[in-house]
């Protein structure tokens, strides 16, 4: 009986990743690799999800969530940001490469262009879009509302909201949500204010929902459940949060 039940387990989590098919593409000499998630069924408006993975690349919580996004007949593509070869070891290369795109900001808008449009090339209606984002994500789906991608809204899972002060703001068009850990020390009350107040100045449309007892990577099931440490998993967050996307879903699709 438990071999039996290894291999159905076995064979669902097959028929989950055979949903995702790696997508070759490039930013000049830089190759690039996402994962495409097809449903079987797709959504009548053919609505796309583009998906910016935490700081870590294309993991676990990524491949999940493009699948599940699927089920619900959503295309879904998980963009590569770093390269194939740049995958990172450890938290410190991570920080290093992630780094880099939060402090060149225009090199991180680009690679979320690149997959952009393999998720429109992929059958994704290009005015039916949404960008989501975990943590390092996070902040990159903020960026791309910042540079006003052709997209309805876009979501950010405990990101970061930072801006350089010198930076021009500009008048958002796409609809902003922040789901954000109560909790969440990594990010500071300054730089909360200092985002809505750009916000405000760029007259965006954002809603910004703060969940109790929930710290960054609220959403990441390997995140462990030690708070004291900054990051853990919440569950009860993280069913909320992906609630509050779908009907936020609902909201921007439907216009």
């Amino acid at each position: 009986m438990k071999m039996r039940i290894t291999t159905i387990l076995l064979a669902i989590g097959f028929v989950a990743q055979a949903q995702l098919k790696p997508i070759s593409y490039s930013d000049g000499n830089q190759k690039l690799e996402g994962l495409l998630a097809s449903p079987s069924k797709i959504n009548t408006q053919k609505s796309g999800v583009l998906i910016l993975p935490a700081w870590m690349g294309i993991e676990t919580n990524a491949r999940e969530n493009a699948v599940n996004l699927a089920k619900l007949g959503y295309i879904t593509f998980v963009a590569d940001i770093y390269g194939v070869d740049k995958r990172p070891a450890n938290a410190k290369e991570a920080g290093q490469l992630a780094g880099y795109f939060k402090t060149n900001y225009a090199d991180y808008q680009k690679r979320i262009q690149l997959a952009l449009d393999q998720l429109i090339k992929a059958g994704a209606n290009p005015d039916k879009i949404a960008i989501i984002g975990y943590c390092f994500g996070g902040s990159g789906a903020i960026e791309a509302a910042r540079a006003n991608f052709k997209v309805n809204g876009v979501v950010s899972f405990h990101g970061g909201l930072s801006r350089e002060a010198s930076r021009t703001i500009e008048p958002i068009k796409p609809k902003v949500l922040v789901l954000h850990g109560a909790d969440d020390f990594y990010i500071s009350e300054a730089e909360i204010k200092a985002f809505q107040d750009e916000m405000r100045t760029a007259k965006a449309d954002w809603q910004m929902v703060y969940y109790a007892d929930a710290v960054h990577a609220f959403t990441h099931k390997d995140a462990g459940s030690d708070k004291s440490k900054g990051t853990a998993y919440n569950e009860k967050a993280a069913k909320r949060s992906w609630q509050a996307m779908l009907d936020f879903f609902k909201e921007i699709f439907a216009e």
